[in-house]
Formats: structure tokens, sequence, C-alpha cells
């Protein structure tokens, strides 16, 4: 009898914000909890999430926020300290419903062994340096990505 391989997902993540940030790296745990092998690729802002700093202050803006459950007018949302307390908000909401912090999912996903990709293009782009990026991600370009991708039953860009 053979064995059936697991389903893959692939995940492209390139928010770097921390309403961006779950989406991505909920959905990858829960993904290889139900035995699923798991694929993020972070591009442009979305390698916030696994930079060993920033992934500690990521932030939710109000500005051009339309989802935003209090409606900030737009005037409103550039005064200073609005950012500050909408991601406070976020956070107190995550919290309360017993979600983990960022560090901690990206911390989950190398456990699970979910595989992480930073793009080496917006690496080169930015100016980030590999060393700037959490040591268990890999560095690759699109094709690298695309290779896994490929074979991939689920695929979802976030």
């Amino acid at each position: 009898m053979t064995e059936e391989k697991p389903k893959r997902v692939a995940l492209i993540a390139s928010q770097g914000t921390l309403d961006g940030a779950y989406p991505p790296l909920i959905i990858a745990t829960t993904a290889v909890a139900m035995d699923m092998e798991v694929a993020i690729f972070f591009t442009f802002y979305g390698l916030n999430i696994i930079h060993k700093k920033k992934m500690h202050t990521l932030k939710v803006s109000p500005v051009g926020n339309p989802a935003m459950p209090m409606p900030i007018p737009s005037i409103v949302s550039i005064i200073p300290g609005m950012t500050p307390m909408a991601t406070g908000m976020m956070k107190s909401w995550m919290s309360k419903a017993g979600t983990a912090s960022i560090p901690d999912l990206v911390e989950a996903c190398v456990e699970f062994g979910v595989r992480m990709i930073a793009c080496q293009m917006t690496l080169d782009v930015l100016g980030i340096k590999r060393e700037e990026l959490i040591d268990e991600c890999e560095v690759g370009g699109a094709a690298t990505f695309l290779e896994y991708a490929a074979e991939a039953d689920i695929s979802l860009f976030m």
C-alpha cells in the first residue's frame, strides 16, 4: 500500500502590519496541525514578520483602513497616537481571544516545520540583510517558491 502524500499549502505573505501578519501564520500553523505541508513566501513588507526586531513591533494603521470596528475619519487617523491606539486595541483583542503573539506564532511555525522563504529580490530592493531575519528561514527567489507552489493543493496570497 502506498502512503498518501500530505496536502500541500503555499502561502504568500506580503503585508508587514500586525493585522496582516496573523492570517498567514494562523493558517500555516493550523494547516500543519491538520497534517499538511506548508511553505510561506515572505515578500516586500511581509518580511517584517520574520525580521528579528520588527516582528516584535508590528503595528495596525488606522489610516485608510475602512475595516476598523470604530470607523475613524481619515483626517482624525493622522493625529499622532492613533496608530499606537489601534495597535493596542488589536493586541488587546487578540490577547482576550487567547491568540498567540506574532513572535510566538513564528516560533510555532519553526517548531512545526513550516518552510519559510524570504524573497531574495525584496531583500536586495529594501536593503535588508540576511542576518536581520530569523535564522530558520531560507532565502530564495520567486522560482524557489513557484517550484513548491506548483504542486500545492491550496495557494493563498495574503
